[in-house]
C-alpha cells in the first residue's frame, strides 16, 4: 500500500460514474442502517446516466486512497444568487472518520470563496447524530427542518462572508 489519497474532480466518462455510483451505494447504505431509514434513498436510486448528467452540469469530485474509490461530493452552484446546494456527500465504510469528509469540505470552502457564493446549503437526517456535530463543526447550522421525505431532515446552511 502507498498510503496515498486524492481529491480530483469527476470526469465525463464511464469510469468516474461507476465510482460515484459505488460509492453511493456504500456510503447511504450505511446511512439508512444508522438512521433507521426503510424506505429507499434516491441515492441508492439513481443510475450511471444520471450521474454523469449530474458530472456534466455540477461540481463532482471523488476521492481516492491508493486509487480505489472512497468518497464524492457534489455542489450545484447558481452563481447568480451567490448560493450553492451540496448532494450526494458520501465516504465509504472503513474510511470514514479519518479526514476525507473534512478534506472535501475544506475543498467546497475554498470552491466557495473562489466562486463568490455566499451561502452553501445541505440537507442531512436531523436524528444523526455523528453527521449534526460533523457539519456544526465545518461552520454549518441548522435553518430548518422537514419532514418531505418521510423523515426529519434538516436543512443545514454555511454563510460565506
Amino acid at each position: 500500500m502507498d498510503y496515498s489519497f486524492i481529491i480530483r474532480r469527476a470526469t465525463h466518462c464511464q469510469e468516474d460514474a461507476l465510482a460515484v455510483k459505488q460509492v453511493m451505494d456504500d456510503s447511504f447504505k450505511k446511512y439508512m442502517e444508522d438512521t433507521g431509514l426503510k424506505r429507499t434513498m434516491e441515492a441508492l436510486t439513481e443510475d450511471v446516466s444520471q450521474i454523469m448528467d449530474d458530472i456534466e452540469s455540477k461540481h463532482v469530485y471523488l476521492a481516492f486512497v491508493d486509487g480505489v474509490p472512497v468518497g464524492s461530493i457534489r455542489v450545484k452552484v447558481n452563481a447568480q444568487e451567490g448560493t450553492a446546494y451540496i448532494s450526494r456527500f458520501g465516504v465509504c465504510r472503513g474510511y470514514q472518520n479519518i479526514g476525507i469528509g473534512k478534506s472535501f469540505m475544506n475543498l467546497i470552502d475554498k470552491l466557495m470563496v473562489s466562486k463568490g457564493i455566499h451561502t452553501a446549503m445541505l440537507h442531512t437526517a436531523s436524528k444523526y447524530k455523528e453527521l449534526v456535530r460533523f457539519y456544526y463543526g465545518c461552520g454549518f447550522y441548522i435553518k430548518s427542518t422537514s419532514e418531505d421525505r418521510g423523515y426529519v431532515r434538516a436543512l443545514f446552511v454555511k454563510e460565506y462572508r
